[in-house]
């Protein structure tokens, strides 16, 4: 990205010292921008796993891949979507932006924040060699759940020491994030004057903390399950495999929500731009995002209703379960309250944040229905527990991190994307999102179950339909890499200022002082705004 290379090293001899350069750098954009252009590296590589998926249930039968490849393949394209692409372009999102909006001149950790970003790097190509070795990738699902998970060929010390490395990069990250919001915002940026990326993004580096060494502990308990003879989730050997799934989910449930809260925070940002005016109800935003962190680690065996926990167990986390659509509720209602009468405009950033507040508010829902203890027990292991998380992540944090390229690619690069490409590129998105997952809410509650590369003759139509949703998906997003690629050299050759989203949009709305926009949304530094603003 020119505009950033540019700012160091102007001596570069050549391209190795180029490279080099990148390779060492401890600049905390050149870091954000590492991050997310490997995320979107990986995006498409979990992309195409999932292709396969789709193309394999097209129709019935086995077609392209055997079944256990098929099963490797759902194990792959969740770990790689969840570890190698949305935690990273979130991780690089605020390595970019975390300093600019408190005033801090770089991260409080430099050469940590290098060596997290390699970690990462060498945690995913890791995770990936396991395709290529004898018995394939583990088949068992992203949960890793033994007694399956441990019938894995050589491969699995490697996954599971791959899972280790991207967790200390996970939480060198988060370390580095509190850090630098505790002790370099501004002197005068109290906590409750922070804005609302900064918010989600200390809570969720809190929630990482917490949870990564969770996961390590029971990835650790199942490598020595399968070569040190313990028995911890080996029922012949007085262990439970339930008890894996107890530590997992008390990793895999708050772990949705790191990948969900800094989304939070983005959209927070984006609407009021675009709605012209302040976000309604911040301190209820802070308290609301506080709240779900909090509850996150308090619903997790709501993932077990089917292992035959006492009843007393199942209506406790029925009932916590139901309450985190409470500060969830709150947050939606004060995004629509932001852009109920604003003077909104339409642009790309704006169009996905509406499009994510929608969908997932649809996921919510389905959430809530899962939720309820005696029902689960007909979605557990069906396709609408995909469609559900799917609704979740998908149009939440995917479309929430294209609106965030969108919104600060002029900022970081300088140039202006194309915004007709990018409306093209939204609402073939958009569209074929919705075909591509609200068909398997039908299919789960017609039974079809999940993880599978072959099913009954009923499913056939729905599947079919799903697939081509995913087809047409997934080639959209070659638009939004023509897009990323073309705006770093250069866009639309249009100069960006502090009103770029004004000429954007061709409104010619004046700013009043009692109504500002946010900003930190902008390409001017925080110096030029009125200090009460700040």
């Amino acid at each position: 990205m020119s505009a950033v290379v540019a700012e160091h090293d102007h001596h570069d001899h050549g391209p190795a010292k180029g490279l080099l350069r990148w390779i060492i750098t401890t600049n905390h954009k050149d870091i954000g921008t590492l991050y997310l252009l490997f995320a979107l590296a990986m995006f498409f590589v979990g992309g195409a796993m999932a292709m396969v998926i789709r193309a394999e249930l097209f129709e019935p039968g086995l077609q392209f891949v055997d079944p256990a490849f098929f099963n490797s393949m759902t194990t792959m394209h969740a770990l790689v979507m969840v570890f190698g692409a949305v935690m990273p372009a979130f991780v690089g999102l605020a390595n970019w932006m975390i300093p600019m909006m408190i005033g801090a001149p770089d991260m409080a950790l430099p050469r940590m924040n290098n060596m997290s970003f390699w970690l990462l790097v060498a945690g995913v190509l890791l995770l990936a060699s396991t395709l290529l070795m004898e018995g394939g990738a583990p088949a068992s699902g992203w949960t890793l759940y033994p007694p399956l998970v441990l019938q894995t060929g050589k491969a699995l010390p490697f996954a599971i020491f791959s899972v280790h490395l991207l967790g200390i990069s996970s939480i060198m990250g988060a370390i580095n994030i509190i850090a630098t919001i505790f002790n370099m915002r501004a002197p005068a940026m109290t906590l409750m004057k922070m804005p609302m990326f900064v918010w989600t993004w200390l809570i969720t580096a809190f929630l990482l903390i917490a949870i990564m060494p969770v996961f390590a502990g029971a990835v650790t308990m199942l490598l020595t399950d399968k070569f040190f003879q313990t028995s911890f989730f080996d029922a012949a050997g007085g262990g439970d495999p339930v008890l894996y799934q107890h530590i997992f989910w008390f990793f895999g449930h708050p772990e949705v929500y790191v990948m969900i809260l800094p989304t939070f925070g983005v959209a927070s940002t984006i609407i009021p731009v675009f709605a012209r005016k302040p976000l309604f109800g911040y301190s209820s935003m802070v308290y609301a995002t506080a709240a779900i962190a909090f509850l996150s680690f308090i619903v997790w065996a709501h993932h077990m209703f089917t292992v035959g926990m006492p009843i007393a167990g199942e209506l406790y986390f029925m009932y916590a379960t139901m309450l985190i659509a409470i500060p969830t509720g709150v947050k939606v209602f004060n995004w629509t309250a932001t852009m109920w009468k604003g003077s909104m405009t339409f642009e790309t950033p704006m169009l996905f944040s509406i499009a994510f507040v929608v969908l997932f508010t649809m996921g919510g829902f389905t959430g809530l229905m899962m939720a309820i203890a005696p029902v689960d027990f007909q979605y557990h292991d069906t396709y609408f527990i995909v469609a559900h998380f799917h609704y979740t992540l998908v149009p939440a944090s995917i479309f929430i991190l294209m609106a965030a390229g969108y919104f600060w690619l002029p900022k970081w690069t300088g140039h202006m994307y194309n915004e007709k490409i990018g409306q093209l590129h939204f609402w073939l998105s958009a569209i074929s999102v919705n075909i591509l997952f609200f068909p398997q809410h039908f299919l789960g509650l017609a039974g079809m179950p999940r993880r599978i590369p072959d099913y009954a003759i009923q499913f056939a139509d729905w599947n079919m339909i799903s697939s081509i949703g995913g087809f047409i998906f997934g080639a959209s997003q070659l638009l939004f890499l023509y897009i990323v690629v073309d705006t770093i050299r250069g866009g639309t050759g249009e100069k960006v200022t502090a009103e770029v989203w004004e000429d954007a949009s061709k409104h010619s709305l004046e700013w009043t002082l009692s109504s500002p926009p946010p900003y930190h949304s902008f390409t001017t530094p925080p110096t030029s705004i009125p200090t009460e603003h700040i």
